[in-house]
């Protein structure tokens, strides 16, 4: 897990001096969330983060207006690594920037957002700004990444789950997100009022070949890129899984205790890198959240 927190360290570095973001600066400025904050905790795994984004993506593809918003208005499909970098770092800015850099970021989102609608191949109408699919995006990006921290890293209590959903709203408001679940139990009404609206798709299965395929891990951790991939597949909800056709999908009961020794070597990994910075910024010791 070295290798895996080393490399997304090398990437999200040179993704943030790329955008001219420093997460130490300015020195003493507060985050959208606390740094005692569950989120703090969560987005500094490795491996949640990975699962947890397969996760959160694959739910957003089961929205038809969403998958084709996401599909045919992204480098995903010729550039995924980039893609899921760039989505990387705008989800550690939204964590651990400082508040007036987050701000900045996400008012960029929301002017690129501006820029995307049209029609799905079914003849319906989509708006990337369409606060409906802005509460499901924020919806399935809180579950995946709560999730995968769960079941791989560390069981939350429920009160400490339901503080995840809570401490996402002023970002989750300043993306569009003003509906956005507060709560796990919010979430799972959403995810039923939904249902009715998730499709199967052939982007599903091309989505997770393409992710397969692509040097997403560093060489050392390529071979077992499957199955942090199968582990993302494994936390979305049973019947949405069915409903994708996914449900031979997951992991195996052996792989399922892999995963998790994994993601709990990797949360006492303390690597360079956003989470740390953000503790300095605050005037905090490096190890804070380590300890």
């Amino acid at each position: 897990m070295d290798a895996l927190g080393l490399d997304l360290t090398r990437r999200l570095a040179a993704d943030a001096g790329q955008a001219g973001v420093d997460f130490r600066a300015p020195a003493g400025e507060a985050a959208l969330a606390e740094p005692d904050s569950i989120s703090w905790r969560v987005f500094k795994n490795p491996v949640a983060l990975f699962v947890g984004g397969i996760a959160a993506v694959l739910l957003e593809l089961a929205e038809p207006r969403v998958r084709t918003g996401v599909w045919d208005h992204s480098s995903f499909r010729d550039d995924p690594v980039r893609r899921m970098s760039r989505t990387g770092l705008a989800a550690m800015i939204t964590v651990y920037g400082a508040r007036s850099v987050a701000e900045r970021m996400i008012a960029g989102v929301r002017r690129m957002h501006g820029k995307v609608s049209g029609l799905t191949p079914g003849g319906a109408s989509y708006d990337a700004n369409d606060p409906e699919l802005l509460d499901w995006v924020q919806a399935t990006a809180s579950f995946g990444f709560l999730e995968a921290y769960c079941a791989f890293v560390m069981p939350l209590a429920q009160d400490a789950r339901d503080r995840f959903y809570t401490e996402g709203m002023e970002a989750a408001a300043l993306y569009g997100a003003t509906g956005a679940p507060r709560s796990e139990a919010q979430c799972r009404a959403l995810f039923a009022r939904m249902m009715p609206k998730l499709e199967p798709s052939n982007i599903v299965f091309e989505f997770l070949d393409i992710v397969r395929r692509a040097p997403v891990l560093p060489p050392l951790l390529r071979p077992v890129q499957g199955l942090f991939i199968r582990a993302g597949v494994e936390i979305v909800p049973e019947d949405i899984r069915m409903r994708l056709g996914l449900e031979k999908h997951g992991l195996s009961p052996l792989e399922r205790g892999l995963v998790r020794r994994a993601g709990a070597m990797a949360d006492r990994l303390r690597l360079p890198g956003p989470p740390v910075d953000a503790c300095v910024r605050m005037g905090l010791t490096p190890d804070y959240l380590y300890r």
